[in-house]
């Protein structure tokens, strides 16, 4: 599968959960022309068929070459990012959840439903192929999220991308990432303001911002329906640093915080 293939595959399903994505896309299409995507984003869970090293193979086959590797301690997540040698293809960023370091509570919850997911030849339809596995009840999520929002929203939501990035570089209306958020906030969208609501600085030469994930309405096991966090949409600016270069990696405090936009509370 080509590169432009996967990411309006991404789009679709993205959008059918993510609607105020779609939305915002048109709100900065109508001043600004083409908008560019600097990056899609996914979660996995680890020593699963589904985990990174096996989804990896899947993103290097359309071209893409690995371009760093990722430690979140507190989160208990390791990640990596791959970049296309075409600029104009967004970046990829993948993370697992480590699910050895969770409590053994926790563990046995994402064991319940992990264990179902059938070892099998992979294409790259997985990232939007969604839950592998049953649905879980209410009551699983809510202990999960005590203890791993990213693993309850991966448990409930299942491997689907977790958010597209409007490059502020390619606006033509704005080269400001705060403007580019007051915008959206006018707009009627809330924004993370978890450290802020930039994170990042020109100085650390990636500065990153989101809206807070939309919530739709969930059916748990039992037919109990939920209100939960879907997906978000994220505003990057990068700046070259002293050789002129623009930088294109990520940097691990900035998506740390970014990880927030789809907490439930």
């Amino acid at each position: 599968m080509n590169a432009e293939h996967f990411f309006d595959q991404l789009w679709q399903d993205y959008i059918q959960i993510t609607p105020q994505a779609e939305q915002i896309k048109q709100l900065f299409a109508a001043t600004d022309g083409t908008v560019i995507n600097d990056h899609v984003a996914f979660r996995t869970f680890a020593d699963t068929p589904l985990q990174l090293d096996n989804l990896e193979p899947l993103i290097l086959e359309m071209g893409y070459e690995r371009q760093g590797s990722y430690d979140f301690t507190a989160k208990k997540l390791r990640a990596h990012s791959f970049i296309h040698p075409d600029p104009a293809v967004p970046k990829i960023f993948v993370s697992e959840l480590l699910t050895d370091q969770l409590s053994p509570a926790a563990q046995q919850i994402i064991a319940r439903y992990t264990a179902q997911i059938e070892s099998q030849a992979l294409s790259q339809a997985v990232f939007w192929s969604g839950r592998h596995w049953d649905v879980p009840t209410f009551a699983e999520y809510q202990a999960l999220m005590e203890e791993s929002e990213y693993g309850a929203w991966l448990l409930a939501i299942g491997v689907r991308v977790n958010h597209f990035t409007v490059s502020i570089n390619h606006l033509t209306s704005t080269n400001c990432i705060r403007d580019t958020l007051q915008r959206v906030k006018d707009a009627g969208y809330a924004v993370n303001t978890v450290g802020g609501e930039v994170k990042g600085t020109p100085e650390s030469l990636l500065e990153q911002g989101s809206t807070l994930a939309d919530r739709q309405a969930y059916t748990f096991a039992g037919d109990d329906v939920q209100e939960i966090p879907t997906c978000f949409y994220e505003f990057a600016l990068r700046h070259p640093d002293d050789q002129g270069v623009v930088y294109q990696g990520f940097i691990e405090a900035n998506a740390d915080k970014i990880f927030e936009s789809t907490n439930a509370s």
